[in-house]
């Protein structure tokens, strides 16, 4: 009858995930409603015109933001973003808090890796109160809780590959189960069929997930995604490496100054 500790173990596993994730899925839900009934909150929200670096910080957090800064730097040419990993001070008078905060990362030399600047610009003080403006505003989720829909999600997912390996040891534990091999799975397939439901439900009412935006700035974020291309030019580009990464660069040498690992040895 071991197979019957197996299977409390997976009901724990599947019961723990679901369970988180539908209490975080209770929090989104009351925080969004909240603003609801305050015309002034929710009149906010809609008048809300997002910039650049409010979008980026919506769609990936502190870092996208210092992503987003160098590139818009880099096209400009005053900034110089090298294949190699390098970034280069072209011109050391940034134009708003967040660019001067780039070029405080990169130092006096003026050159500096890339890596560790976008570390430093994102843990900024300009970040952090992009931050604190886009929570107050109700768009962005508090720092304190990040225990979301997504993290909720991810538990689940994790649960499903550790029911079936536990369903799978039962089934081939040697000697008698008590019960024919058919019944045991059976009963390892209700836990199992828990948490596909609730990914299932949670794909239909909370996606997408997000980390770092509320359902109010989700739902700005998916306008301005919908939203007329504009100009078609610079603005563009920069709102779609702010809502994608860096991976919606399209200049290879570009992508590649982010994407670009040291080898083993070399500085």
């Amino acid at each position: 009858m071991f197979w019957v500790l197996l299977l409390l173990l997976a009901w724990a596993f599947a019961g723990t995930a679901c369970t988180r994730l539908c209490l975080a899925a209770v929090r989104a839900a009351a925080a969004d409603s909240a603003p609801a009934g305050d015309d002034a909150g929710a009149a906010t929200h809609r008048e809300h015109d997002l910039t650049l670096y409010e979008a980026a910080f919506l769609s990936g957090g502190p870092r996208r933001v210092a992503d987003v800064t160098m590139v818009s730097m880099a096209r400009q040419r005053r900034l110089l973003l090298a294949h190699t990993g390098w970034a280069t001070v072209v011109d050391p008078r940034g134009r708003d808090e967040m660019e001067r905060s780039v070029i405080g990362a990169i130092g006096p030399e003026g050159q500096s890796r890339i890596a560790p600047v976008r570390a430093a610009a994102a843990g900024a003080e300009a970040v952090r109160r992009l931050a604190d403006g886009l929570v107050r505003a109700g768009l962005a989720v508090p720092d304190g809780a990040r225990t979301t829909v997504a993290d909720g999600v991810r538990q689940v997912r994790a649960a499903v590959p550790a029911v079936c390996a536990l369903g799978l040891t039962a089934l081939l534990l040697p000697g008698p189960t008590g019960l024919p091999r058919l019944l045991v799975a059976l009963w390892f397939a209700l836990p199992l069929t828990l948490t596909l439901s609730c990914l299932v439900i949670a794909r239909a009412e909370v996606h997408p997930y997000s980390r770092w935006a509320s359902p109010a700035g989700q739902r700005l974020l998916g306008a301005l995604n919908r939203g007329p291309a504009g100009d078609g030019d610079e603005r563009t580009f920069l709102t779609s490496v702010a809502v994608r990464g860096v991976r919606a660069i399209g200049e290879p040498e570009l992508r590649a100054a982010f994407t670009h690992r040291d080898r083993p040895g070399r500085e």
